[in-house]
C-alpha cells in the first residue's frame, strides 16, 4: 500500500453561493491528489503519455460527503493505492480541513489505453516497476 498527502486551498472561484467547496470540484481535488502520489514516486501524466503512449481515462468516481469545505480552507488530500494495479488503477482519497475533520471520501478507477490503438492494455511496466516496493 502507498500513501500520499497534499494540501490545496480552497480558492473563492471554486465555492458555491453558500462558501462551500462546490461538489464538482472535489474531482478536481481527487486529480491533485493522483497526479502528486505519481509525481512523488518519479512518475507523472507526461511521461505516461509521451515516453509510454499510455492514457488513463477515468472509468468510475464515486464520492460521499461528510462536511464542507469551505472557503480559504486548507485542505489535506489524502490519496491511497490499495492494490498494485493490473488492469486498472484504484486510487482511494480523504480531504480533510485544517482542524483534521473529514470533509470527504472518493474513489476513483482508471484504467490504461494505447495511444496509438486505443486498446485497453495491462499496467505499463515503468509503473509497475515503481509500485511494487510499497507492496512487498
Amino acid at each position: 500500500m502507498i500513501t500520499h498527502t497534499t494540501t490545496k486551498r480552497i480558492r473563492y472561484g471554486e465555492t458555491d453561493q453558500m462558501g462551500y467547496l462546490y461538489y464538482g470540484n472535489y474531482a478536481l481535488y481527487y486529480e491533485i491528489g493522483r497526479v502528486e502520489l505519481l509525481r512523488s514516486l518519479g512518475m507523472s501524466y507526461r511521461i505516461l503519455e509521451q515516453e509510454c503512449g499510455v492514457m488513463m481515462p477515468v472509468t468510475a468516481m464515486q464520492s460521499r460527503f461528510v462536511r464542507p469545505g469551505k472557503y480559504d480552507e486548507l485542505v489535506s488530500i489524502t490519496t491511497t493505492l490499495r492494490e498494485l494495479p493490473e488492469r486498472q488503477i484504484v486510487f482511494h482519497f480523504e480531504l480533510h480541513n485544517e482542524s483534521g475533520a473529514l470533509l470527504n471520501g472518493g474513489r476513483v478507477s482508471l484504467c490504461f489505453v494505447d495511444m496509438q490503438t486505443n486498446a485497453r492494455i495491462a499496467c505499463p511496466g515503468v509503473l509497475t516497476k515503481l509500485l511494487a516496493p510499497h507492496f512487498a
